[in-house]
């Protein structure tokens, strides 16, 4: 899990005291976990704005409220606080934060997300495409937005079917169904008209 240094500590405990907000703490999460998109994050987190099933940690001065669906992302994470000339620079380091530490048990979601962002988007990207996961439809069924060059793109129902879902299907049994959710009418930016 994510590991705050001691400069990092000091720095937080002093920022937060400085809202002078009797029990503020902050919260560690991740926006947009397990995907290129993803962002980690340290926010002021009020009396109240934490959640049920947040992970609480104990530092001197502070709590830090750890987002559960984050935890797995946040393995190895360290958080630090470098001081400079202009003062300093608070970093946070996730090597997992866009790629999950895969196992057995991870969710459905983390697996086909693996799948997509190191197997099939490298090849999309070869035409200017790449295809995203939306959901997981009744615990079986992979729900996918393509954009860039396979939006439109009139050789789509082949790259779904042939290359796509056998992928996943075939790496993924759990999976009955892939679906494409994208407007195809939508054809600015696709590779084949």
């Amino acid at each position: 899990m994510v590991s705050i240094t001691e400069s990092a500590q000091e720095y937080l405990a002093e920022l937060l005291e400085k809202q002078n907000v009797e029990g503020i703490a902050v919260r560690v999460f991740i926006l947009d976990a397990g995907t290129p998109r993803a962002e980690t994050c340290i926010s002021f987190c009020r009396p109240g704005e934490e959640k049920a099933d947040d992970e609480v940690k104990q530092y001197k001065g502070f709590k830090a409220f750890i987002d559960q669906h984050s935890i797995p992302f946040l393995e190895d994470a360290v958080v630090d606080f470098q001081k400079d000339s202009m003062g300093g620079q608070l970093t946070i380091k996730a090597p997992n934060s866009r790629m999950p530490k895969l196992t057995e048990d991870s969710p459905l979601e983390d697996r086909v997300n693996y799948i997509l962002y190191n197997e099939i988007n490298p090849g999309l990207a070869a035409h200017g495409g790449h295809v995203t996961l939306e959901e997981i439809f009744e615990e079986s069924v992979a729900v996918l937005r393509f954009g860039g060059g396979c939006q439109g793109c009139g050789m789509v129902d082949v790259t779904l079917k042939d290359g796509v879902e056998k992928t996943l299907m075939s790496q993924i049994p759990q999976l009955t169904e892939v679906r494409d959710v994208t407007d195809h009418s939508i054809k600015e930016n696709a590779y084949y008209q």
